[in-house]
């Protein structure tokens, strides 16, 4: 059995947990926290690059970003779907890495993969608990799932965001490891071109937006149904004015 994670992101295709939460993987494991990332397809479907090319990238963002395990559950990419089959499949995996919190997707998005994968992680981690689920592996229910708000146009307001100032470089490097999918784009996916600025740089201003809600210079935004607590009135961060 390897030891449990502390911090496991869920996500549609390779990169994607590089672009919507790399940030806070990154900062969790300088932190010492046990970080991992389940890639639930292995990006076959993409136009650019084959699926020997993605994994290789996957493979060194995951070196840069420090991760303690990365794998792919091998459902179909473009096809994702949240039901019976990719629900155990999904809730095994989960059982085996045992991790205490989830990040996901958020539950709308520009990809179906990406709205698909929000919930099949979040039934799925409710799932893993129950003893009588045909899948292998001894129950085990994630503490909490949090979704990933980043590049989102919806008016939500992040229940929280990650300073990530101090990973931001490496975030960035993490990202370039994907060159097929990156290299001489102005925008992807959810990342929305900034006219003909280069796209990482339009991710930098994206994450500089969110900083500044929290008067930091980056920031990762992040969405919870749990209202946060906070210690005492004299101890709540960000200041008013």
């Amino acid at each position: 059995m390897i030891e449990p994670l502390d911090v496991l992101a869920v996500m549609a295709h390779p990169d994607d947990a590089e672009i919507f939460c790399g940030g806070a993987l990154i900062k969790s494991a300088e932190s010492g926290e046990r970080t991992g990332v389940l890639d639930l397809t292995a990006g076959e479907a993409g136009t650019r690059g084959t699926v020997r090319s993605r994994a290789r990238e996957a493979a060194a963002a995951a070196d840069v970003m420090g991760l303690a395990d990365r794998r792919c559950a091998g459902l179909q990419d473009a096809a994702l779907v949240n039901d019976v089959q990719s629900r155990v499949v999904v809730a095994r995996l989960m059982r085996i890495l045992r991790p205490r919190v989830i990040v996901t997707h958020w539950t709308r998005g520009r990809h179906p993969d990406h709205r698909a994968a929000a919930r099949l992680t979040r039934d799925a981690a409710f799932l893993a608990g129950l003893r009588k689920l045909p899948a292998e592996g001894a129950p085990h229910r994630p503490e909490k799932v949090v979704y990933a708000l980043a590049f989102r146009e919806d008016p939500v307001k992040p229940t929280f965001v990650v300073d990530i100032t101090a990973q931001m470089d490496r975030k960035i490097e993490a990202l370039a490891a994907y060159r097929s999918q990156f290299q001489g784009k102005s925008g992807m996916g959810e990342v929305f071109p900034g006219g003909d600025r280069p796209l990482f740089d339009q991710i930098r201003s994206v994450h500089a937006t969110y900083g500044s809600l929290i008067r930091r210079r980056y920031g990762e935004p992040y969405w919870t149904e749990e209202t946060t607590e906070a210690e005492t009135l004299g101890t709540v961060p960000v200041t008013t004015f």
